[in-house]
């Protein structure tokens, strides 16, 4: 019985494991995020209109600073709301 725990334990260990590595779509595409690229900016926002990290967007720190930085320029211009829609 002690044996097929382990068993279930190291399979658990292995699946989990590999996880593939993200890579940053600015950085494949060879392209940089812009403000008026409003579809692009929209994917690293949350329904609550707040941005997302870089953990849970997937991009690299560079273009994270840019992304976060055409998504405050595009809100000032009224372009992106700075709160959700009711």
């Amino acid at each position: 019985m002690v044996e097929e725990a382990s068993d279930d334990q190291s399979s658990n260990k292995s699946s989990t494991g590999l996880e593939r590595k993200r890579v940053c779509i600015f950085c494949q595409k060879k392209i940089s995020p812009s403000y008026t690229d409003l579809a692009t900016l929209k994917r690293f926002m949350t329904e609550r209109a707040k941005i997302l990290g870089r953990g849970r967007s997937g991009v690299c720190s560079k273009h994270q600073r840019a992304v976060a930085k055409n998504i405050k320029y595009a809100r000032h211009l009224s372009l992106l709301p700075f709160v959700p829609q009711v």
